[in-house]
């Protein structure tokens, strides 16, 4: 049995990148053949774009030819009330008593509320109860693996909070297969539990904001397979850093171009400058520089940062130059030589402001 598990969608309106992005998952699951479609918080940003999108969403989830299975996340808490329908091949878990039950799978949702640890450990608690072991035991939860090294930046935009936080230890005494997760948003990440079971995080199948860099990726595995990271041709942010360096025989203006073409049409690039030029060298003051920089990056990236520095007046200092040709001699690695190359340029910068 084939499943797709993703989160963090976090619709706004039909018909853009969000939307298209859900389109193509849906359109990947059809293609996969997959059986369960399993949605973990957050597929939308907001009750209202919930309320706004919900005909549209019946149309999408409805004759898919799998069964879709989501959860509230902390975005979307207050947009499953009772009764409301979306789609006829949809269930959404609001009560953690009612698990979906599909073939030889349980699949369990802890919907998202503002609870801490002991309420957590009680629902987890009340839920070893009801595990069988003639099916295999799926959960559902949105919130913060407490386990992971994670910056507050990873879960996109949302701001300090906590949200239902657990420890990995939280499930060693419920038999469950699989706890897919969302929240996350920056990538996918998977933790092996201590009864066998794997914790997953597939990371938000596209970029909600500029943190969530690098092509997209969902989990589509087998039933009784570990989880399997899916690249997705969905929009996404993806951040590019050209180093300038002098010394190296590289022009930074055509590995800009080369850097940049790699990239999927999609990818919505961040641009860094930084390093030293030679302006005599390659025939450009800074601006020249930039303006040909521009050229090459318009219509590709969504921000430019200029940090570079032309150290022309640097190198033809005779001390600097001393610096050189001893350094030349020396018995070191080329990486240790463009550091103390770095540290020297620094220096003599700091000397001349």
């Amino acid at each position: 049995m084939k499943i797709i598990h993703t989160a963090d969608i976090h619709l706004k309106a039909y018909g853009d990148e969000r939307w298209e992005a859900l389109q193509k998952v849906i359109a990947l699951g059809k293609k996969e053949q997959i059986e369960l479609f399993l949605i973990s918080g957050d597929l939308f940003d907001r009750g209202s774009d919930a309320e706004a999108l919900r005909p549209h969403i019946r149309g999408l989830f409805s004759d898919t030819g799998f069964r879709i299975c989501l959860i509230p996340g902390n975005h979307d808490k207050d947009s499953y009330a009772g009764g409301i329908y979306f789609g006829e091949d949809t269930v959404v878990l609001t009560d953690l008593n009612r698990p979906f039950e599909y073939k030889d799978v349980a699949i369990w949702g802890i919907p998202f509320e503002p609870a801490e640890r002991d309420k957590i450990l009680y629902h987890l608690h009340a839920l070893a109860h009801r595990l069988t072991p003639d099916k295999k035991q799926i959960v559902l939860y949105h919130g913060e693996l407490l386990d992971a090294f994670f910056s507050r930046s990873d879960f996109g935009d949302e701001g300090d909070e906590r949200y239902m936080p657990v420890r990995l230890a939280y499930f060693n005494d419920l038999k469950v297969d699989y706890v897919l997760a969302g929240h996350f948003h920056k990538r996918f990440d998977v933790w092996r539990m201590a009864q066998g079971g794997y914790f997953v995080y597939p990371g938000s199948p596209v970029s909600i904001t500029k943190k969530e860099t690098g092509q997209r990726r969902i989990n589509l595995f087998e039933l009784g397979k570990p989880p399997q990271e899916h690249l997705l041709d969905t929009p996404h942010f993806a951040e590019v850093v050209i180093v300038c360096d002098p010394f190296a025989g590289k022009n930074p203006l055509e590995q800009m171009k080369e850097r940049l073409h790699a990239l999927p049409a999609n990818a919505r690039v961040l641009l860094t400058v930084t390093g030293f030029i030679n302006g005599e060298a390659i025939g450009m003051t800074e601006e020249e520089f930039v303006k040909r920089a521009k050229k090459i990056a318009e219509g590709r990236c969504v921000e430019e940062h200029y940090e570079f520095r032309n150290i022309r007046m640097i190198l033809e200092d005779d001390l600097f130059k001393e610096f050189l040709a001893k350094l030349a001699q020396a018995d070191h690695a080329e990486e240790k030589k463009g550091k103390m190359r770095e540290t020297a340029i620094r220096a003599m910068i700091g000397a001349r402001q």
